[in-house]
C-alpha cells in the first residue's frame, strides 16, 4: 500500500479535507485487512467527533506565550472526581509544552469556529505566540491558559498523568474550572476529514 500523507493537526482534523477514505475489497467483518497505519487513518476518519482546540500558557519575558491545536482525540472521562483526557501527537511542539507546564485548556467548538480550528490545524495562517486574532479569554481563576471565545463548553486542567501511547500521548487530566457557552445546537463536527453538522 502507498503512504498517505498524515494529518498535520495534533490528533483530529486532516490536511485532506473533502477526500473520502475508500472502501476496499476484504473489509468484511469476518475477515479484515491487516492495521497498518494507511489502514488505522481511514478507519479513524470514520468515527465522528466533535472538534476540540487544546490550548497551554508558558510565562515568558514579553508576556505569556501560548500554544494550540486543533484536536478531535478528546474524552471526557470521569464526574467525580472530574477527568479528561486529551491525546497528542508524541513529537510535537504542544505535546511537548504541555508535558513542560502541566496545564491546558479544552475549547470545544461551534460551527462558528471553523476558521480558527482551521489556522490551530495549520490548514490556514497558524497563530502565533500571542493568538493575534483568534478570539479569546484567559481561565484568569484557574491555570491562565487561552480559552477560545463563544466556546460550546470548556475545560481548564492540570495534568495528572502521562501515558505513552504509540505516537501519541494521552494527557490524563483535572478538571479544575470548567465553563458552558451558549448552546447554539450546532456544535463543528468532523468526520471523514470534513466538517459536518447535525441535521434537525
Amino acid at each position: 500500500m502507498s503512504q498517505s500523507p498524515r494529518s498535520r493537526s495534533q490528533g483530529g482534523i486532516t490536511s485532506r479535507t473533502g477526500e473520502r477514505s475508500r472502501s476496499r475489497p476484504g473489509d468484511l467483518p469476518a475477515e479484515g485487512i491487516p492495521a497498518d497505519a494507511e489502514a488505522m487513518r481511514a478507519a479513524r476518519r470514520r468515527w465522528a467527533s466533535g472538534v476540540t482546540v487544546v490550548t497551554t500558557s508558558q510565562p515568558a519575558e514579553n508576556g505569556p506565550h501560548f500554544r494550540g491545536a486543533t484536536v478531535s482525540a478528546f474524552q471526557p472521562l470521569s464526574l467525580d472526581p472530574p477527568l479528561v483526557a486529551v491525546a497528542l501527537e508524541t513529537g510535537g511542539a504542544l505535546a511537548d509544552m504541555v508535558e513542560t507546564t502541566r496545564i491546558c485548556a479544552i475549547s470545544v467548538l461551534d460551527r462558528a469556529h471553523a476558521s480558527s480550528a482551521d489556522r490551530f490545524a495549520g490548514l490556514a495562517p497558524p497563530p502565533n505566540a500571542r493568538f493575534d486574532g483568534i478570539p479569546y479569554a484567559l481561565a484568569e481563576s484557574g491555570t491562565g491558559c487561552p480559552i477560545l471565545t463563544g466556546a460550546l463548553a470548556w475545560f481548564d486542567c492540570r495534568v495528572r498523568e502521562i501515558v505513552p501511547a504509540g505516537d501519541h500521548r494521552l494527557f490524563l487530566c483535572d478538571v479544575i474550572r470548567l465553563g458552558l457557552g451558549d448552546d447554539t445546537d450546532d456544535p463543528l463536527l468532523n468526520y471523514e476529514g470534513a466538517y459536518r453538522r447535525i441535521e434537525g
